[in-house]
């Protein structure tokens, strides 16, 4: 077995002062002061992160209320509709083409009401498009549908105006959804 050799009253490798210990409980400390931080972080992110889903999800509600009314709107890519649903009612089909969907419901009431629709969709270059509402009808059931175009990956803005009653002011809804080309 080796032995070590003192050189000058110091081990061969070197004496180790105060500084070093220092130096070394300092990086320690900063070590365990960034861990904490980033147990610190990790919670207030995931807290953040779940306020701001929950808020999310409460703001984005598939309808809204106007006192006795809610009115249900979705919009969604057309492939996702038959193509014999789209001959009946004369809807074009296309990776570029979207359908806005909109049902009037009274409290009470069962399948949906008639009401006037109209409304746009613009892109986020603030290109728009009329919506073309046409009234679709199976048995009790009364909803509205219009086409419109979009590019991939378009982030859309639509504003809708329905008036459920013609002797009182309209509903004014707007929402925002991101369409992808179906290929």
């Amino acid at each position: 077995m080796a032995q070590l050799v003192w050189r000058n009253g110091h081990l061969p490798f070197g004496q180790i002062t105060h500084r070093d210990y220092s130096r070394d409980y300092n990086r320690q400390k900063s070590s365990r002061r960034k861990i904490m931080k980033k147990c610190l972080l990790i919670p207030a992110f995931l807290l953040l992160s779940l306020s701001t889903s929950l808020y999310t999800l409460a703001a984005d509600q598939p309808f809204k209320t106007f006192g006795d009314v809610k009115i249900f709107y979705s919009a969604f890519n057309s492939r996702f509709i038959t193509p014999e649903v789209a001959a009946s009612y004369n809807i074009t089909r296309g990776k570029d083409w979207g359908l806005v969907n909109l049902a009037v419901v009274k409290d009470g009431a069962q399948g949906g009401s008639t009401a006037l629709v109209k409304g746009h969709v613009a892109n986020i270059i603030a290109q728009q498009q009329t919506l073309k509402f046409f009234e679709v009808r199976e048995g009790k059931v009364v909803y509205y549908l219009a086409p419109f175009r979009f590019e991939n990956e378009d982030a859309m803005t639509f504003k809708i105006s329905i008036k459920p009653d013609p002797d009182k002011p309209a509903h004014n809804i707007r929402f925002q959804r991101r369409f992808y080309h179906d290929e």
